[in-house]
């Protein structure tokens, strides 16, 4: 799946991926799942014959989109008439380039432990919530090491790595609406913009306002 413009939201059993204009979302045939947009999306889906599926990973991914990986998916999904030999031969390409590039850290895992789903919610619901663990524990009947341990077992992240990959989910659904950088840093739970374009862009790989302008136009 790609978004050529806007934001596309992808839910599995194991978390949620987010995935902008420059990402790839990889699902295999296999993975229950269903898919969102958020603003005005333009969404491309490729289906790979299964000779090929096996090639990435066998579960749930998202890579980086070059742009030899857009333009074939531009290309397959477009308008132009393709004959089988061409068909294949964008396939085999687009399949090195996923398997040329890195995954990219827009995965919000899916805790299972009903204390860590209780957290979630009450961040989820409001991600500039800055309460601390030990207050967020009181809330839901655990204790802060308890769920500093959990969170590092079953997520493989601490808390607060969590909680910025949640605000930073928030934010790219927010800018792909529209909004500006000031208003998605406050709605987030950033002091200040400054610290909020600092954190995004060392998750996103640019910054919220070029990733706003990509989104919209596609490049």
């Amino acid at each position: 799946m790609y978004a050529a413009s806007g934001v596309l939201s992808v839910h599995t059993e194991s978390g949620t991926w987010i995935v902008p204009a420059n990402r790839v979302a990889w699902v295999p045939a296999s993975s229950t799942h269903h898919h969102r947009a958020h603003g005005d999306t333009d969404m491309r889906i490729v289906f790979l014959p299964p000779s090929l599926a096996r090639v990435p990973p066998a579960r749930p991914a998202v890579f980086l989109a070059s742009g030899l990986a857009r333009e074939v998916i531009l290309t397959l999904t477009g308008t132009r008439r393709l004959d089988r030999g061409a068909r294949a031969r964008l396939h085999r390409v687009l399949v090195d380039e996923l398997r040329e590039t890195h995954e990219q850290p827009t995965h919000l895992p899916e805790p299972r432990d009903d204390r860590l789903r209780a957290v979630a919610r009450i961040l989820d619901d409001n991600p500039a919530d800055s309460s601390t663990l030990a207050a967020l524990g009181r809330a839901v009947g655990a204790g802060a090491r308890t769920l500093s341990r959990l969170f590092h077992d079953e997520l493989g992240m601490t808390f607060y790595e969590w909680r910025t990959q949640l605000r930073v989910c928030h934010a790219l659904v927010l800018l792909a609406q529209g909004h500006d950088t000031t208003r998605v840093a406050r709605f987030c739970g950033w002091a200040n913009p400054s610290s909020f374009i600092a954190a995004f862009t060392a998750i996103v790989g640019t910054t919220p306002g070029r990733h706003r302008a990509g989104s919209v136009t596609g490049t």
